[in-house]
């Protein structure tokens, strides 16, 4: 991989991990684009590591005030919280270690399925956007839910963000509290899922080009950053519709034409 396809890599990873459009979807649709230009081990685990770095830095304040609170070892709010993030981390570490095989196998530039699981997305985008808006807090049973979506996600064209916000807005929680949520929730799970990368990946296989790397390392971080902040003034506005559009005409048009 070169610069300029490692720059167009970092950023569309950024921006599209966030919005609810789908990352692992658009990937694809570049790598289509592209003439099936493969990422490496060390790329992938790079940018996606990225864009866990930009949660980081937007919610450091929300996650130093969790940690404080899960360290006092006591049932407090925050310990409450804590619970309710690994819950809803349950199932998609059930999803990796039982199915990983049979979801990376769809990984092959397929528009025809990265198309139809876009108008999936776009479906969850139109019922999340139209349900009546109500502001019940996110319970346990809720989390594990919200988990469910979360674990869906991991089809290509399927976005995280989009099933994960507009499941919890069926649920009728608080779209302030799901924008959050939601963004929270990935973070041990994409650290977890590019250790267990690592360790279990020959070290002949991981090509390291550095300067390709850093590229698309900081274009991951910093359009990361900006759609990160970008999505949570969206769920408070609550304009999901719009990307709801998106997702159809860019579905239809792989399908169509691809």
């Amino acid at each position: 991989m070169n610069w300029y396809e490692a720059l167009i890599f970092g950023l569309v990873q950024g921006l599209t991990e966030f919005l609810p459009v789908s990352s692992d979807g658009h990937l694809e649709i570049v790598k289509y684009l592209f003439g099936g230009v493969e990422e490496s081990l060390l790329f992938s685990v790079a940018v996606h590591g990225a864009t866990v770095l930009s949660i980081l830095v937007v919610f450091w304040k929300d996650i130093f005030k969790l940690l404080a609170g899960v360290f006092r070892f006591e049932m407090n709010e925050e310990t409450i919280y804590a619970l309710k993030l690994i819950i809803s981390m349950i199932p998609v570490a059930i999803v990796g270690f039982t199915l990983k095989d049979q979801v990376e196998s769809l990984f092959v530039a397929d528009m025809d399925i990265t198309g139809s699981f876009l108008l999936v997305t776009a479906l969850f985008l139109l019922i999340g956007h139209f349900v009546p808006k109500r502001n019940k807090p996110i319970s346990y049973g809720g989390a594990f839910v919200i988990g469910i979506a979360q674990a869906l996600a991991t089809l290509p064209g399927l976005s995280r963000s989009g099933t994960t916000i507009s499941t919890g807005l069926i649920l009728g929680n608080s779209k302030e509290e799901l924008a959050r949520f939601s963004f929270l929730m990935v973070i041990v799970p994409v650290i977890g899922a590019n250790f267990l990368q690592l360790i279990t990946t020959e070290p002949e296989a991981v090509n390291v080009v550095f300067f390709p790397l850093v590229i698309a390392f900081v274009a991951a971080f910093v359009s990361g950053y900006a759609a990160c902040r970008w999505m949570i003034n969206i769920v408070r506005k609550g304009k999901l519709g719009w990307f709801a559009l998106y997702c159809i005409l860019v579905g239809l048009s792989l399908i169509i034409f691809a």
